[in-house]
């Protein structure tokens, strides 16, 4: 079988990782990759938003299957296009995807399905008066987010009603965000433990992966400025109890399959569950994304031991209840390794070493990563994902994942040194 993976981040190198284990697999191609997955598939020069340059290399080079990484094709419509030309292709449909290209639509849904989220309220560009009379008149902390896609930054907690006011100001009138801006959501502020679930879905029936937890915040202790993340951990055992997994499924995931079918937006693919669990162990839903997480992804996927290239077809073809997903005792945590700067202003095209000093059963994923001249350059904010695996145990997968990291160099290399301690 050939696949075609869509995406160029550490995400998409996890998959095509987990793809090759597959014996159904003969071929991998990614759109349009990176360093690292360009040693192991191989890489196609079309970029990851080019639907109809995607599909029409798929139908030239007879690809079977084909697995959306990131968001924006999900937006542009990309599962609605392959499907329409009769192809395979892993992911949801453009009117299902709204569930995290709109933050406004995925709150309504909740709200009118009794899905349980934070209180909220909805502002345009129109509403400026109306907004800051709001954000006058209510507690703090609160939470404004962009309505739209914003590469997992979009979202401000305010501390204060000045930086509140700044945080709109930003918004409407500076646009940092640009048209992903121009309508918001503020929000109740929620306390307790944040995790990230995977539902594999085929618009009935679901299949949950093993819970994680993300570092969103560039800072040690979760401080600074929020970033597409810098490293994760899995399983979540502590954080997602059985019981509690229970509920997600009951109060969540279940209602989010059956109320998306009987509103016309039948969800297939990756439904990424952003979730605080209070005090009482019950789940809220932070936010959801319609795809695999990054770097969630990457600590995911080594605990499966199932085909995943069965996965991903039995999620497109709406036969997932004859899919058995086998996991492994597993424990894994990556760390990322960034550009210093990030998430603002950062270098790129410093070299990396260390790569061939590897020890213990660690993975490097590339994330920003280039080849010139023979040599291998940073090329993103996030650059490499070092990925810790161990059957032993958290601590185990934590001191695999930081020993190999620090043996990896690049000019001013920059990392959490907190990375899965929440876990132990």
């Amino acid at each position: 079988m050939k696949v075609l993976v869509i995406g160029s981040g550490g995400r998409e190198h996890a998959i095509v990782w987990k793809l090759k284990q597959s014996p159904k697999v003969t071929e991998i191609y990614c759109a349009p990759g990176n360093a690292g997955i360009n040693e192991i598939a191989v890489g196609v020069d079309i970029k990851a938003d080019d639907v109809e340059g995607l599909l029409k290399f798929v139908k030239d080079n007879g690809i079977e299957l084909t697995v959306v990484g990131p968001e924006v094709p999900l937006e542009k419509g990309i599962v609605d296009e392959f499907t329409k030309e009769g192809l395979l292709i892993f992911g949801p449909q453009k009117s299902a995807a709204r569930l995290e290209h709109s933050k406004i639509f995925a709150k309504d849904f909740m709200k009118r399905n009794n899905i349980p989220t934070a209180a909220y309220e909805t502002f345009s560009l129109n509403d400026k008066a109306k907004v800051f009379d709001f954000i006058s008149n209510t507690g703090y902390p609160l939470v404004i987010k962009a309505d739209g896609l914003a590469a997992g930054k979009g979202v401000i907690i305010c501390a204060n009603i000045d930086e509140a006011i700044q945080t709109v100001n930003e918004l409407f009138d500076d646009k940092i965000f640009g048209s992903a801006g121009e309508n918001i959501v503020i929000e109740q502020f929620l306390t307790g433990v944040e995790a990230s679930v995977f539902a594999i879905c085929d618009g009935t029936d679901y299949i949950v992966l093993p819970a994680s937890q993300d570092h969103k915040k560039i800072g040690d202790d979760e401080t600074g400025k929020n970033t597409g993340g810098m490293g994760a951990y899995a399983p979540a055992d502590k954080a997602v109890s059985r019981d509690v997994l229970n509920k997600i499924k009951q109060r969540v995931i279940e209602p989010v399959l059956k109320y998306m079918k009987s509103e016309g937006n039948e969800f297939k693919g990756c439904l990424y569950c952003g979730l605080m669990i209070d005090k009482a162990g019950d789940p809220y839903v932070i936010e959801f994304n319609t795809r695999f997480g990054d770097p969630e992804t990457q600590v995911v996927l080594p605990i499966i031991s199932s085909d995943l290239a069965d996965m991903f077809i039995a999620s497109a073809m709406g036969t997932l209840s004859k899919y058995k997903l086998e996991l492994n005792n597993n424990h894994c945590c990556t760390v990322v390794l960034a550009s210093n700067g990030y998430p603002d202003k950062y270098e790129t095209g410093n070299e990396i070493t260390g790569l061939n000093d590897l020890s213990g059963d660690a993975i490097v994923f590339h994330a920003g990563t280039r080849s010139e001249g023979g040599k291998l350059l940073t090329n993103g904010g996030r650059v490499l994902n070092v990925t810790g695996i161990s059957p032993l145990g958290l601590k185990e997968a934590i001191n695999i994942a930081y020993h190999n990291s620090s043996n990896i160099d690049f000019e001013n290399k920059y990392n959490r040194t907190d990375i899965g301690l929440k876990g132990l």
